[in-house]
C-alpha cells in the first residue's frame, strides 16, 4: 500500500472520531491489488466493514476521552458520522462506495486532540477488528495507516 493509499484509509477511521459532516473533496484513489484481492475483499465486503465500524463506535461511545469530541452532536449526526467511516472504509480499500468528507488534516485543525487520545481511537480501532477475527495482515494496514495519519490529527503532544 503506498502512502497516498494509506492515508485515504487512514482518514477513513479518524473521521469517526471528529467530523459531523460531510464537505467536498477529491474523489479517493482506489486501493491497490494484491494477487489475492482488493482489500476490500479480503476484509470481507460492505456488510463486514459496517460490523467493524459499528463496533468500533460503541467502544468509543463508552471512552470519555474520545466522546469529548462528539460533545453536543445529535443521534443523527452520530449516524451520519457512522455513514462516512463505512463510506470511506469501503473507498479506500478499494470497494465501491464514494466517500466525500472532509481530510484529516481539515477536520482536525481546530481541535486539540492529544497523542493519548489519538492511542486510545487506534486502541479501539484495533479492538474492533479483533473482535471480528479480521486477519493480521489486514488489521496490520489497517492500523498501520491510521498511524501514518498521526501528524494530520494530533496537535498537543506529550511533554
Amino acid at each position: 500500500m503506498n502512502a497516498r493509499n494509506a492515508a485515504r484509509l487512514a482518514a477513513a477511521g479518524m473521521v469517526v472520531a471528529l467530523v459531523a459532516c460531510a464537505h467536498p473533496a477529491p474523489p479517493p484513489v482506489p486501493a491497490p491489488r494484491s494477487a489475492d484481492g482488493s482489500l476490500y475483499k479480503r476484509l470481507g465486503g460492505y456488510d463486514a466493514i459496517a460490523a467493524v465500524t459499528d463496533n468500533f463506535m460503541t467502544r468509543i461511545h463508552g471512552d470519555t476521552a474520545i466522546m469529548v469530541f462528539f460533545a453536543g452532536l445529535s443521534d443523527s449526526a452520530m449516524k451520519h458520522i457512522r455513514q462516512e467511516v463505512v463510506d470511506q472504509l469501503c473507498a479506500a480499500s478499494g470497494g465501491p462506495c464514494f466517500y466525500a468528507g472532509k481530510s484529516m488534516k481539515e477536520a482536525h485543525m481546530t481541535l486539540d486532540i492529544t497523542e493519548d487520545a489519538f492511542s486510545r481511537f487506534i486502541g479501539h480501532f484495533q479492538a474492533a477488528l479483533i473482535a471480528f477475527a479480521v486477519p493480521s495482515r489486514e488489521q496490520n494496514e489497517l492500523v498501520g495507516a491510521l498511524l501514518s495519519m498521526k501528524a494530520d490529527v494530533v496537535k498537543k503532544r506529550a511533554p
